[in-house]
């Protein structure tokens, strides 16, 4: 060294400003990543906070506390790695469950959206009829610097209120005479009315004795009373016409001694009557077995066939020396790599009665209703799911048997096992060992294998004697669809107590499919 270590502290100069450049830039795009993150949950606090969702509220602030302490100390490392994926996991996972199984237990649906003092509110609104022989006022809807809607009416002597109360003094009028403008407040317009439309409707101005003013064009007003009283002390509400009364049930209605009830209903919490209800109610309690049985059925011969047929096709192909075995392999698995919805919707078009490929070309123009008889069309669907299906099944087996140690095999022909010997004694048993586990994992996914249902029978034929929408080839998952979102009458908490009792089932079966798979471990390890 030619001075005291001046070439080695040269040299190591440049690098010292090249890592003090990178981390100044590591800690910019931080700092910036971290200032859009927060301005997100600055703005998500302010809308929860607007609807007084403290939920959210809760949950948004905690999350960015944690989030801003962990990417800016250095106490906790793992914790960079961990906070991302822990935040999507109660998103959409942890508050899905929750969420599901709370509703569960409620009558929320069609028909049951509202808190209950909102929908006594709107039976009353409904109940409202125009006094008989009452005139129609000439009204404006104007709103006043807070924002609020208050109804600006001419009645047919001239006189003019704001409100119920009379005006004299800063009034516009047109030419017929009609108050279209007061000082201080701002006319709405048409499109003004439009976007305010449910508003306008609910806008009453009470006078009296006569009843309340109301409008439903924003142009033209007129008295109205309603039909129902409401007791408070009570909870029930009166018809004043024919003495009628309705009480407030358990089931979310007010209902009369004779069965009949007001609509809309709000959300009551039922305990566990959804839960029930598939075993009390006659009427659904015979579909939902066909279609109980039927899902187990569809998931355990899915899932025979799928690896029955992969098996045989990665042993055909699993021999060495083989010509053109890769090609083969790769041909086999195009089925898998196309999107299964577009498959099972090429599936459908070629099973058409009428018009399908395969009728028309292969069965020579024959008339089999392949989609259109109940068991043809379950057989339909398993031969859907065999092609979508068996190439996974021939991936996986191949992968074990190549995984099966050579020597095992010639072993076995040493000792002179015959082939089926060596399948049955050796290969199986190693093959089991690794697949098992992705066997349980298939089995959870056919229980719920919406796509295929959906796209290629719609879960038809219908069951005529379902009290909803049912078929002859829907699963359990498909028969939550169609109580969830299949129409009018949705009923959601129905439909959350099935997907409970879903979870259930595929949870109690997994957990036992993966304690077997560990006794088969251990037999053979």
């Amino acid at each position: 060294m030619t001075t005291k270590g001046g070439e080695r502290v040269g040299a190591h100069r440049p690098r010292l400003a090249e890592g003090g450049s990178t981390s100044t830039a590591a800690l910019i795009g931080k700092i910036t990543l971290l200032g859009a993150i927060n301005a997100l949950a600055v703005y998500g606090l302010l809308t929860a906070f607007a609807v007084g969702d403290w939920g959210i509220f809760g949950f948004v602030a905690i999350a960015t506390a944690v989030a801003d302490y962990v990417y800016f100390s250095k106490r906790v490392e793992a914790g960079k790695y961990l906070v991302p994926g822990l935040l999507f996991l109660l998103v959409f996972q942890v508050y899905i469950v929750v969420h599901t199984a709370a509703a569960a237990f409620t009558n929320v649906g069609d028909g049951h959206n509202l808190e209950k003092p909102r929908a006594l509110e709107h039976i009353l609104a409904v109940s409202e009829k125009r006094v008989p022989d009452s005139p129609l006022y000439k009204v404006a809807v104007v709103t006043g610097s807070d924002g609020t809607l208050e109804l600006l009416a001419t009645d047919p002597a001239g006189q003019v209120t704001l409100g119920g109360e009379q005006v004299t003094e800063g009034i516009t009028r047109d030419s017929s005479g009609k108050a279209t403008a007061v000082e201080g407040y701002r006319t709405l317009e048409l499109r003004d009315l439009t976007t305010r439309q449910e508003e306008v409707l609910d806008l009453r101005v009470p006078l009296g004795a006569q009843g309340a003013l109301r409008t439903q064009d924003g142009a033209t007003g007129f008295l109205a009373r309603p039909t129902l009283r409401h007791d408070p002390a009570a909870d029930t509400l009166t018809d004043v016409e024919s003495g009628k009364v309705y009480a407030a049930s358990h089931s979310g209605y007010y209902e009369a001694a004779d069965g009949s009830t007001l609509t809309p209903g709000w959300t009551e919490n039922v305990g566990f009557d959804n839960f029930a209800r598939v075993l009390t109610d006659t009427r659904l309690r015979g579909p939902f077995v066909s279609v109980f049985i039927w899902t187990f059925v569809f998931a355990a011969l899915s899932v025979l066939f799928n690896f029955a047929i992969g098996l045989l096709l990665a042993l055909a192909l699993n021999k060495t020396g083989m010509k053109g075995r890769n090609l083969y392999r790769s041909l086999l698995v195009l089925p898998y790599a196309v999107p299964s919805f577009l498959s099972a919707l090429v599936w459908t078009g070629m099973l058409n009665q009428t018009f399908g490929f395969v009728n028309q070309t292969l069965l020579g123009g024959a008339d089999v209703p392949w989609l259109n008889d109940p068991w043809l069309a379950k057989g339909s669907v398993l031969l859907v799911n065999l092609w979508l299906g068996f190439p996974y099944m021939f991936l996986i087996c191949t992968g074990a048997l190549q995984a099966i140690p050579a020597e095992l095999n010639e072993a076995a022909k040493i000792d002179g096992a015959s082939a089926w010997q060596h399948f049955r004694r050796v290969t199986l048993p190693l093959l089991l060992v690794s697949t098992a586990p992705l066997l349980v994992a298939a089995f959870a996914f056919n229980f719920n294998n919406f796509t295929v249902i959906y796209f290629v029978t719609g879960g038809g034929p219908n069951l005529p004697e379902a009290p909803i929408t049912l078929g002859s080839t829907d699963l359990l998952i498909s028969m939550v669809y169609k109580i969830a979102f299949g129409g009018a009458g949705r009923e959601w908490g129905f439909a959350s107590a099935m997907s409970a009792m879903i979870f259930v089932i595929v949870a109690g079966i997994s957990a036992f499919g993966l304690r077997r798979t560990r006794s088969l471990e251990e037999t053979y390890s």
